[in-house]
């Protein structure tokens, strides 16, 4: 019994890694590549596989795509979450300056963002419940930095913590869009100087 079992077992931790190794290739590829020059096809020959070989491990195209965003925010929470260790000043700001940074590094995944957050909003894509999961627990995580955030003591008197979190979403989701049209816009400094104005509006009016 105990040999029938080993086999299986074998190849699905075999199916886990080589899932994970085409994620990973493709996150390279991407930003190497950009979104329109990734196509399955490219993603397939990194990792030795035929489109067909590759979209085994994924239910669709759309859904590899999906698990490709999955797999980036995985890999920049394990890189950057070290910002949002210690409660502090640098608890929002540091960590969002950090992450625009690393995306004006890779604008074939910023491209890839923008484009399936479009699509998402249709209820039966398939990135849709990604989306809504992926926003709403950024939200949370803003918010409750916010929260404990001393130097946002007074932008969070007159702002709730979900609205700040949701202004602070929709300005980063924006200026991605902008940058991706006007690439010399530097995101990060934008970032920078709205959190640092609103965090000295604040502390003037509370």
């Amino acid at each position: 019994m105990a040999e029938r079992t080993a086999a299986p077992r074998g190849s699905y931790a075999k199916g886990i890694a080589k899932r994970e190794e085409i994620l990973q290739s493709a996150l390279e590829v991407i930003a190497r590549e950009g979104y329109r020059g990734a196509s399955v096809k490219v993603i397939a020959d990194s990792v030795g596989l035929s489109q067909a070989g590759l979209l085994h491990y994924f239910d669709s195209k759309e859904e590899l795509f999906v698990e490709i965003l999955r797999k980036r925010d995985a890999v920049d929470v394990a890189t950057y979450s070290h910002e949002a260790t210690d409660s502090g000043a640098g608890d929002i700001r540091d960590g969002f300056i950090e992450v625009m940074k690393h995306n004006a590094e890779v604008p074939g995944l910023v491209q890839l963002y923008a484009r399936l957050s479009v699509e998402a909003t249709d209820p039966s894509h398939p990135a849709h419940d990604y989306f809504l999961a992926r926003s709403r627990g950024l939200r949370e995580g803003v918010a409750d930095a916010a929260a404990d955030n001393p130097t946002l003591d007074g932008v969070t008197q007159h702002l709730d913590p979900e609205t700040f979190a949701r202004i602070l979403q929709a300005v980063a989701d924006g200026l991605q869009l902008q940058w991706l049209l006007e690439p010399d816009i530097d995101m990060a400094d934008i970032i920078e100087q709205l959190l640092g104005a609103l965090a000295s509006a604040g502390s003037k009016n509370s």
